[in-house]
């Protein structure tokens, strides 16, 4: 009898230990799960965080890369003196897209905690005699094609952001900008017609980034001939496009994934119908509900071009939101979205300039559309 009460006992305590540990594992695999998917917001406390990277960099004149063709010794001028409304956070592009950071927080959260200083140092860095003087820098035969298309991209961006931001300090700076949004869409209209091919690259160059954000404006701002242009061209380069190599990506220096940015840009511009058939021969993987994309690692944010890979993180999660937006089949992608922001966001504001003077932006951008799944 004592043996056989034993044996039930030692029995029973088999079975509990059995069914324990797959109740750990699971455990372990739901939280690994809820980390994965957990969307991360830009709140207040976020934008307050963030708001700070371009601020502390809008008036750092030095280091700076000035990215400019020189003529002759009287082209040899301060960054402050070349570029009034854009001199500093180390380049242009960086500059103008630090601008759109503070427009596209204040126009979200109206009780940023520096929302004064912020009002103060974009009125006096866009007023009107120093969006003339980016003006007139273009006019320079040596520099006529400077920031193209990424700076120019991001200068449509910034229009785009006060175009929609519904305030008297929005209709001031808008107007101050409009030249140089002007001469920028003048240039895409100039430029776009003359480029036989794509440039596929996960740096500034990359087409379809340029074509994604000008489009944007265009739609926006009903520019009609900028919006059919960028249709016809974006189907010339991409449309019989297939197998993109995305197994390939990133590359050690990349910040824009080549083959995300590439199907955010038809998603944009294609039909639900005829997308869906692209994209299925572009980037069948897609589809996959298992498909994952591992993020960016960076092994050095003290290195300027290294940290391009939280860059790409921030890039690829903006991609996937677009590509997904609308389509419940590829709905798991917002995962992988979720997962690249979190990766990166905890590490962009630090003592690093190489990388906080425009993550920032990238950061924004990419919570943004999440956000707008």
């Amino acid at each position: 009898m004592n043996i056989g009460i034993e044996k039930y006992y030692f029995f029973m305590l088999l079975l509990l230990i059995i069914s324990c540990k797959p109740a750990e594992d699971k455990n372990k695999d739901s939280i690994l799960a809820s980390e994965i998917i957990k969307t991360p917001i830009l709140n207040l406390v976020e934008a307050n965080r963030l708001a700070k990277l371009p601020l502390h960099c809008m008036d750092q004149e030095y280091p700076n890369k000035l990215n400019q063709t020189i003529g002759s010794a009287k082209d040899l001028k301060s960054p402050r003196i070349l570029h009034p409304a854009f001199y500093g956070c180390f380049d242009w592009h960086s500059a103008v897209h630090g601008h759109w950071s503070l427009v596209s927080l204040l126009k979200q959260f109206p009780d940023l905690e520096d929302k004064n200083v912020i009002r103060e140092k974009l009125l006096n860095g866009l007023s009107k005699e120093n969006i003339l003087t980016e003006v007139k820098y273009f006019d320079s035969k040596l520099n006529k094609s400077y920031e193209r298309t990424y700076g120019w991209a991001w200068v449509l961006k910034l229009a785009e952001e006060l175009h929609t931001f519904n305030d008297p300090i929005a209709r001031e700076l808008e107007s101050n900008l409009q030249p140089l949004t002007n001469l920028i869409v003048e240039k895409y209209i100039e430029f776009l017609p003359k480029l036989n091919y794509p440039i596929r690259v996960g740096e500034h160059p990359n087409t379809a980034f340029g074509l994604s954000f000008a489009y944007d404006f265009a739609i926006v701002t009903n520019q009609t001939e900028l919006k059919l242009l960028i249709e016809q061209r974006a189907k010339a380069f991409f449309l019989n496009d297939k197998a993109c190599p995305i197994d390939w990506e990133p590359s050690g220096f990349d910040f824009l994934s080549p083959c995300l940015e590439e199907a955010a840009l038809m998603r944009r511009i294609l039909p639900l119908g005829e997308f869906k058939l692209w994209i299925d021969a572009f980037l069948p993987q897609l589809k996959d509900q298992n498909f994952n994309l591992e993020t960016g690692k960076v092994s050095d944010r003290t290195d300027g071009k290294l940290v391009h890979l939280d860059g790409v993180n921030f890039s690829r999660a903006w991609s996937l939101s677009e590509i997904s937006n609308g389509l419940p089949e590829y709905g798991h992608l917002k995962k992988i979205a979720n997962q690249h922001i979190n990766y990166s966001l905890p590490s962009i504001v630090d003592d690093n300039y190489e990388g906080g003077h425009w993550l920032g932006s990238f950061a924004i951008y990419a919570l943004n559309s999440v956000a707008n799944d």
